[in-house]
């Protein structure tokens, strides 16, 4: 098989999920994030997993995404839609049960009047200016839409991964002071907001990256593993190059190791200049030259024979450590594992 290999640790996902479980106050409920595909893992056997460990509320993006989780699951668990009700999601929202968190009054009159007693939500705007009802606008709605018994109200934390932040604790009032006196459950903290005390907890948490094994949640087991196989292996001499615009240049007598996938794959082609790869007992192996769309050049000089593969993603290096390479995050390097890969499940 020429195709990389990613497999996804389910027994790893339930136990992060589990710790996160574990850290809410008691009497909280911890749901589970799914969106984006299950942030790029599968969300139908994600979202299977989370239910057989005991979650039983589940958040997405959009409708499309829900109806997927819908289909897996079957009737039952909960499942929250954080863009609402959209124009043209009234059927899909009615016949799969989804629940929308509504964002804004045009939003709430499209939900009551299409389906008048569906269940919804509503998400408050505490301070991203991303989605959710302004404080002006929630105090115009507010007597209506608590009437109409919404099943949660949440809001969105925009620093949650930076606990020191003054934003978290202006959110925090802006949350109390938009809520109080409500008898509606409520929702403020994903993963950093969970980590960060149970002030932030209050009726539901709703951990993302942290199932998957991404920061905040530095004690998250690793979830997503990748290794990639070597197609072909050389020697090249001192002087001579490695890969498009000879940007490597080997000082002394080099074997390079040529691997299966590339750019294409979401191995980003700016992680080219300080990427490694993991030979077997943790070996480190540095790509040379520049990551094209299907292929990179690796560094085996050191290696007593020529590997079949090489390790991107496991307990050598995890998402963030990759992230840290680029200055990105961890979320944008699990969603961009390409659809290449072959899609192994371990546990659960």
């Amino acid at each position: 098989m020429s195709s990389g290999t990613l497999t996804i640790d389910l027994e790893a996902l339930v136990a992060n999920w589990r710790a996160l479980d574990s850290r809410s106050s008691a009497q909280v409920e911890t749901a589970a994030v799914v969106k984006a595909d299950g942030y790029g893992l599968g969300a139908t056997q994600v979202a299977r997993a989370l239910a057989r460990a005991g979650a039983r509320r589940f958040f997405v993006a959009i409708a499309e995404e829900g109806a997927a989780i819908r289909q897996a699951l079957g009737p039952g668990p909960e499942i929250n839609v954080f863009s609402g009700h959209m124009p043209g999601d009234t059927e899909m929202i009615h016949d799969l049960q989804l629940v929308p968190m509504i964002n804004s009054i045009d939003q709430m009159l499209r939900h009551v009047e299409a389906l008048p007693g569906a269940p919804f939500g509503v998400q408050l705007d505490t301070g991203m200016n991303r989605l959710g009802m302004e404080p002006n606008e929630w105090a115009a709605l507010q007597d209506i839409a608590v009437q109409q018994r919404p099943t949660l109200i949440m809001s969105h934390m925009a620093c949650a991964d930076a606990p020191d932040h003054p934003m978290n604790a202006h959110q925090l009032r802006m949350f109390n002071e938009m809520t109080a006196g409500l008898n509606v459950p409520r929702s403020l903290a994903a993963t950093g907001g969970i980590l960060m005390g149970p002030e932030y907890h209050f009726e539901l948490t709703r951990p993302g990256i942290g199932l998957y094994g991404g920061l905040p949640f530095a004690e998250a087991r690793p979830v997503a593993h990748l290794s990639i196989p070597v197609i072909q292996s050389r020697w090249i001499s001192a002087g001579e190059t490695v890969g498009y615009g000879n940007t490597w240049t080997a000082q002394q007598d080099t074997r390079i190791a040529t691997i299966a996938a590339g750019y294409a794959d979401g191995i980003m082609r700016l992680l080219g200049p300080w990427l490694s790869l993991y030979a077997a007992g943790g070996v480190p192996c540095p790509v040379r030259g520049r990551i094209s769309m299907d292929l990179i050049g690796v560094d085996i000089t050191h290696l007593p024979e020529e590997p079949a593969a090489l390790e991107v993603l496991g307990m050598n290096q995890g998402v963030d450590d990759l992230a840290g390479l680029i200055d990105t995050i961890g979320y944008e390097i699990l969603t961009s594992l390409g659809g290449r890969y072959a899609r192994r499940l371990h546990g659960a």
